[in-house]
């Protein structure tokens, strides 16, 4: 049932991110009265499951659910259909427009994808809020593993500052280190007093490669008590801390569940601080599934709610940050040293970001992330891409010479091959990743 639920978000995902695109394209040419034979949501290959005819445009459903496509008459695009090129140009087609109509319909696509992830940013700001674990609530620091040991952290160790920005919302952190085209200075607090950490850019790639930045820090938890569940242990109180269990002592509460499961049944020696600091020895029994019988304190998230007007600029502010952050990944990529291309992936990879179980919340956010993504791949300037056209129409616009129908098809034949060498690299990526490996 999971891999149904991420089928499913991802091609609905996919069909509104495509279908948008175009929808932008058509839009803007219908603006310019340029005539739009097609407008298809998925594609139809031999035969659609449904069209009609409005004016001079062929509407209808194509059966590969694979987003969708528009047919400017006119335009040098993926149909390839030269033989309208030989035809003298008229007047509704895209060739004979002035070079600026074309630029703006060129990069409509881009522009909607852009508008709808602004949409949806500030519509999940104005339901559902900015939820996010707070650096000030890791009081106790945080748990390491060997990556960051590697890079200099302790356990215990509480992020103060990257490159002189402080630290607040800690899902960001990771991001912030790997995406980097130079090293980071990381101030930590340690020991109640700061200490900054020089990481340099080889070891941040390095962790990248090994996949190091995976759980690489966890926030250190406490075995703060909540509430007793269970009789036998009564003399434990709410807000009690447990501070050792027999000789296990200085640990977090994940190791402490852990020897109290290897001490299933048996009788063990719980030291608890009380209030007051008052430190008491409670011998205790552990049940037959190795819990001693109470429920643990747990983080807490802390949720920026937003009225409708703040959730605006709110909005606008999380699209540039990830369009930052992803134009900084693109950067890092073309970087042959760093080996980021091995990342790429295809079709698997983008559906398996998607939750198992359905949440309105995290489909909108993927939505939005990888609309932005559609937007920033399509605006590069390679042959093929809206990118590659427009820079054609934009050195026209320059220049005031336009750029000859042989060169499009013949750009447009490169751009295609590259894109399909894309296609077949992140999905063979993909294969041996998740088949393979």
């Amino acid at each position: 049932m999971e891999l149904i639920i991420k089928i499913v978000q991802f091609f609905l995902c996919f069909t509104i991110l495509v279908g948008l695109h175009e929808l932008g394209h058509f839009l803007m040419a219908r603006l310019f009265k340029i005539r739009v034979e097609k407008f298809y949501i998925f594609f139809d290959p031999w035969f659609s499951l449904f069209k009609f005819r409005r004016g001079n445009t062929e509407y209808g459903l194509g059966w590969i659910p694979l987003g969708g496509y528009v047919k400017i008459a006119g335009m040098v695009d993926e149909s390839m259909d030269k033989e309208q090129l030989k035809q003298a140009p008229k007047s509704d087609e895209f060739r004979s427009k002035p070079a600026w109509q074309r630029f703006l319909v060129l990069i409509a696509g881009v522009v909607m994808n852009v508008v709808l992830a602004v949409t949806i940013y500030c519509a999940v700001c104005y339901v559902w809020g900015d939820s996010y674990f707070s650096n000030q609530d890791a009081k106790w620091g945080y748990r390491f593993n060997e990556a960051g040991h590697a890079l200099g952290f302790r356990d215990g160790d509480r992020f103060v500052s990257i490159d002189g920005e402080p630290v607040d919302d800690i899902a960001r952190v990771v991001n912030d280190l790997l995406i980097t085209e130079n090293g980071r200075t990381v101030v930590v607090e340690r020991g109640g007093e700061e200490i900054a950490l020089q990481l340099p850019f080889e070891a941040l790639v390095e962790m990248r490669r090994s996949k190091g930045y995976e759980g690489l820090f966890m926030p250190y938890q406490p075995f703060i008590i909540d509430s007793v569940v269970r009789q036998e242990v009564a003399a434990l109180r709410a807000g009690d801390e447990v501070i050792a269990i027999d000789s296990l002592h200085g640990v977090d509460f994940p190791a402490y569940s852990a020897y109290l499961k290897s001490r299933a049944g048996q009788d063990v020696a719980v030291k608890v601080l009380r209030e007051d600091d008052m430190a008491l020895d409670l011998p205790l029994t552990v049940d037959a599934d190795g819990r001693l019988g109470v429920l643990c304190r747990s983080f807490a998230l802390r949720t920026q709610q937003y009225t409708f007007w703040q959730a605006i600029p709110a909005g606008f502010r999380k699209t540039g940050r990830v369009i930052s952050s992803y134009w900084e990944q693109l950067k890092l990529i073309v970087r042959p040293k760093t080996k980021m291309y091995e990342e790429l992936g295809g079709f698997i990879a983008i559906g398996s970001i998607f939750s198992g179980s359905w949440n309105w919340e995290d489909f909108w956010l993927k939505t939005a992330f990888l609309s932005i993504i559609l937007a920033v791949m399509n605006i590069l300037p390679i042959p093929g891409l809206d990118g590659g056209h427009a820079l054609f129409t934009f050195w026209e616009m320059l220049t005031g010479r336009k750029v000859s129908d042989r060169v499009l098809v013949a750009a447009q034949y490169i751009g295609l091959g590259l894109l399909l060498f894309l296609l077949l690299y992140a999905n063979g990526n993909d294969v041996y990743r998740f088949f393979l490996k």
